[in-house]
C-alpha cells in the first residue's frame, strides 16, 4: 500500500527491538545458498531488499522459505543450478552486484532487472572486468542478459564507486578453480562493508586475504554451513541511528539487539549522539547512509557542521545530498550543498511542512525524526518507500508514542 504520514512534534519514549541488519542478512543470505545445505537466519526483518535478494537467490537454484511472524528465513543451498535465470533486483543495490558474478561463477545464464533508480545506478567496474574473464552482457544497462561462465585472474576495481562491487567478486571468486586478485585502483571507501563480508566468508569456511593490493582469493574453495546451522542476523546499527539522533535530540528511546564490537561501520552513529549537543564534521566516506539523519542532528545544533566526501550519494536510491538538503530546507534548515558536502548552520529549530520521500526510505525516516522536533507537524509524501529497508518503523514510531497519521494513497 502507498501511503503518506503526517507526524506531530513530540519526543519519543520506550523500549523496542532493532530490525535486522540489512547488510549482514543480504550476506549470510548468498554463503547460506552457495553453502548447498540448510541454514536457518534468525531475527531477520524482512524487507523488500532482503526479499529481493531471497528470489534472486530462489531462481538461482536455492530454496528459501519465509516465515515473517517468527523472524526466520529457511535456506536450502544451491545443488544444481539452472542453466538461465531471470533475476528481478526490484531495487535493491545490494542485490543486483552481489549476485551478478555469482550468478557468472556458477555458469548461470541470467537476466537482470531492476526498478526505481536501480538502472541508473553504475555497473561500470563489472562491464569492464567480467567480459575480461569470461563473460558477456547483452547491454550495459539494465535490463541486461549476461552469459558465460567466469575465469580467475586479476580483477581491478575502483575503490570510491561502491564496495558492493569488491563484496560480489569475494562471494565469487572462491568458487573458481584457480585463485584471483583483486585489486584496488583508488582507496576502499565504505569499507566496513567489505569487513562484514570477509567475516561472513569466513563463518562459512571461505578463506580470503586482505593485500597491500586488495584482496587474494584462492580458488576451489566450499562453502560450509556453519557447526550451528541456525544463525542470528544483528541488530540494525543503519536503522537504529534513527531512534539514537532522536534520543539526542531529546526522545528517550532504548533500542535492544545492537552488539556493541559489531563490524558495521553505522556504529559510528554512537560517537555522534552523546549526551552534548555540537557542532560536527563528519567524513561520509566510510559511513555514506548515516548522511540523512546527521544532517537533521546537525539542523539541532547551534552552530555549523559539515559533512564531507559524500559525493558518492548522488548515486543511491535517491541523490541522497539533493534530497536531504530539499526537505530540511522546507523545514527550514541553513544548509549550503556542493558536488560532495553539505554545510548545515543548526539553529536548534526546525518549523514543520510538507516534504517528498524522494522514493528514499532514509530520507523518509530522517525527516520523522526531524519531526519530533518541529514546531509544527510534518507531512512525507511517499512514506512507504521505507519498506525497502525497515518495514515496520512507522509501526515502531508509534510504539514509542510518536503521533502519525497515516494517509493512504489513491
Amino acid at each position: 500500500m502507498k501511503y503518506d504520514v503526517r507526524i506531530y512534534p513530540g519526543l519519543l519514549h520506550g523500549q523496542i527491538k532493532a530490525p535486522s541488519s540489512k547488510s549482514q542478512c543480504h550476506r549470510l543470505l548468498i554463503a547460506a545458498a552457495l553453502s548447498g545445505r540448510r541454514t536457518v537466519l534468525e531475527n531477520a526483518t524482512l524487507s523488500m531488499d532482503i526479499r529481493a535478494t531471497a528470489d534472486v537467490l530462489s531462481a538461482f537454484g536455492a530454496s528459501v522459505k519465509t516465515d515473517p511472524v517468527l523472524h526466520l528465513i529457511t535456506v536450502d543451498g544451491i545443488s544444481s543450478p539452472p542453466s538461465f535465470a531471470t533475476a528481478d533486483c526490484r531495487e535493491s543495490g545490494s542485490t543486483l552486484r552481489f549476485l551478478l558474478p555469482v550468478a557468472a561463477a556458477l555458469g548461470v545464464e541470467a537476466s537482470f532487472s531492476g526498478q526505481g533508480k536501480l538502472p541508473q545506478r553504475p555497473l561500470t567496474p563489472y562491464l569492464r572486468e567480467l567480459p575480461r574473464h569470461g563473460v558477456t552482457f547483452d547491454r550495459p544497462v539494465l535490463p541486461l542478459t549476461m552469459r558465460g561462465q567466469l575465469q580467475n585472474g586479476t580483477f581491478e576495481l575502483e575503490g570510491n564507486i561502491s564496495s558492493q562491487f569488491v563484496s560480489g567478486l569475494l562471494f565469487a571468486l572462491p568458487l573458481l578453480q584457480g585463485d584471483s586478485e583483486i585489486h584496488l585502483l583508488s582507496p576502499l571507501e565504505s569499507k566496513p562493508y567489505v569487513d562484514m563480508t570477509v567475516q561472513v566468508l569466513r563463518a562459512f569456511g571461505i578463506q580470503v586475504e586482505e593485500t597491500t593490493q586488495g584482496y587474494h582469493v584462492p580458488g576451489g574453495q566450499r562453502y560450509q554451513v556453519p557447526q550451528s546451522a541456525s544463525i542470528p542476523v544483528e541488530g540494525d546499527y543503519s536503522q537504529a541511528a534513527f531512534f539514537l539522533v532522536a534520543n539526542a535530540l531529546g526522545s528517550r528511546v532504548t533500542v535492544d539487539g545492537l552488539i556493541p564490537n559489531s563490524l558495521q561501520g553505522d556504529r559510528a552513529i554512537v560517537s555522534y549522539t552523546g549526551p552534548s549537543l555540537a557542532p560536527f564534521h563528519a567524513d561520509m566516506s566510510q559511513i555514506p547512509d548515516l548522511l540523512p539523519v546527521l544532517s537533521v542532528l546537525a539542523c539541532f545544533h547551534n552552530g555549523d557542521s559539515l559533512l564531507y566526501n559524500a559525493g558518492r550519494l548522488r548515486i543511491k536510491e535517491s541523490d541522497r545530498l539533493s534530497a536531504i538538503t530539499d526537505v530540511l530546507v522546507r523545514l527550514g534548515a541553513d544548509i549550503h550543498m556542493t558536488e560532495d558536502s553539505l554545510s548545515i548552520r543548526g539553529t536548534g529549530t526546525l518549523h514543520g511542512g510538507e516534504v517528498d520521500s524522494h522514493n528514499d526510505h532514509r530520507i523518509a525516516m530522517a525527516a520523522a525524526v526531524a519531526a519530533t522536533r518541529c514546531s509544527s507537524p510534518v507531512t512525507i509524501h511517499g512514506a512507504d518507500c521505507v519498506s525497502k529497508s525497515y518495514p515496520e518503523f512507522f509501526a515502531d514510531f508509534k510504539t514509542l508514542g510518536g503521533k502519525v497519521d497515516v494517509i493512504p494513497m489513491e
